[in-house]
């Protein structure tokens, strides 16, 4: 018997040995990023920009596979059954990796706390709230509130689908705002559908990412009532948060993640981050986030990285149990 567990202790040893020699190589071979969205959006841009620049650095293959549908949940799956050895990730964001995991609980096929661990944060993006127009005068977030008191259940909204953030924040806003009656209008073309809408007139207003609605600002063709982000930004010096407007909480500063499956040793978990936070300090990558109007917000460490998903979700729970949405 005792010649068992010396054998067992020198197995286990060893095993721990190679994992540290693991760990300390990371990567050695080719690295799968998960993006749970088709290519384009700005989860994918995260992806594409971290991949490019990892590989660059460590002098191997980093590269993106997207795995669109159901909500996040086709790539949550295949995250959670994939090795927990550091070579297959996901760069998932808030609708994918916190506000999924509590409204669709019920189908997931995963325990989604135990089977996908965090990473560290990457960036957080800023989003103005815009209006169209396009025969539509409000010009002020006050002038929008007293529109839809005036005229209950004819302002639009656009989301990017029924339990989406976007759909959340505007929800909120309304709760908040004296329970305005407002309709929401989907568009499963994500936001480049929503801005076409906007463009048309049949949408009015909506939460866009300021990336990806900043040109149609400069063009004339949308109105910025309020921006959501931690602080007024340096291009737009003279557009107020939504904070100094009364709304402190509303609208989502729409963070990405960096994400393993469960199970994940600390020591692959500790080199993945090392070298995630790496790239993204490179002068190639900052400047890359910062044309994109990305905020570069890592985690201090992976156990960082699980006290910030966790309060992320706490506060999800909170919004969500305050509005009920209708999801598909």
């Amino acid at each position: 018997m005792k010649r068992l567990v010396v054998i067992a202790a020198a197995l286990a040893s060893l095993a721990g040995i190679a994992l540290a020699q693991t760990a300390e190589k990371y990567p050695s071979k080719q690295v799968k990023i998960i993006v749970p969205y088709a290519p384009g959006g700005a989860t994918d841009i995260v992806a594409r920009i971290l991949a490019d620049q990892m590989g660059k650095s460590f002098g191997q293959s980093f590269y993106v596979e997207n795995k669109p549908g159901a909500f996040g949940i086709v790539a949550l799956e295949e995250l959670a059954r994939s090795p927990a050895d550091g070579y297959t990730l996901m760069i998932g964001n808030v609708s994918t990796n916190a506000i999924t995991p509590i409204i669709y609980a019920s189908k997931l096929k995963i325990d989604y706390l135990k089977d996908v661990v965090p990473v560290t944060d990457t960036v957080d993006i800023p989003a103005f709230l815009v209006a169209t127009t396009k025969n539509f005068d409000v010009k002020t977030l006050p002038e929008l509130i007293a529109y839809a008191k005036k005229n209950p259940g004819q302002l639009r909204y656009g989301t990017v689908g029924p339990g989406s953030y976007p759909h959340y924040d505007m929800a909120y806003f309304a709760k908040r705002a004296g329970d305005l009656d407002m309709t929401a209008i989907p568009n499963k073309a994500g936001a480049t559908g929503v801005i076409n809408d906007m463009l048309a007139g049949s949408t009015q207003v909506a939460f866009l990412n300021v990336a990806s609605s900043a040109p149609q600002v400069k063009a004339g063709n949308f109105r910025v009532l309020a921006v959501v982000n931690h602080a007024r930004l340096p291009d737009y010096p003279d557009l107020p948060i939504m904070q100094e407007l009364g709304f402190p909480g509303v609208g989502t500063i729409a963070w990405q993640g960096l994400f393993a499956p469960g199970g994940t040793p600390k020591d692959v978990l500790q080199a993945v981050f090392n070298a995630a936070v790496a790239a993204m300090k490179t002068p190639e990558a900052s400047e890359a986030f910062k044309k994109q109007t990305f905020n570069i917000v890592p985690s201090a460490s992976p156990d960082d990285a699980k006290v910030w998903l966790s309060h992320e979700m706490d506060s999800w729970r909170k919004i969500t149990s305050e509005v009920k949405i209708e999801t598909e």
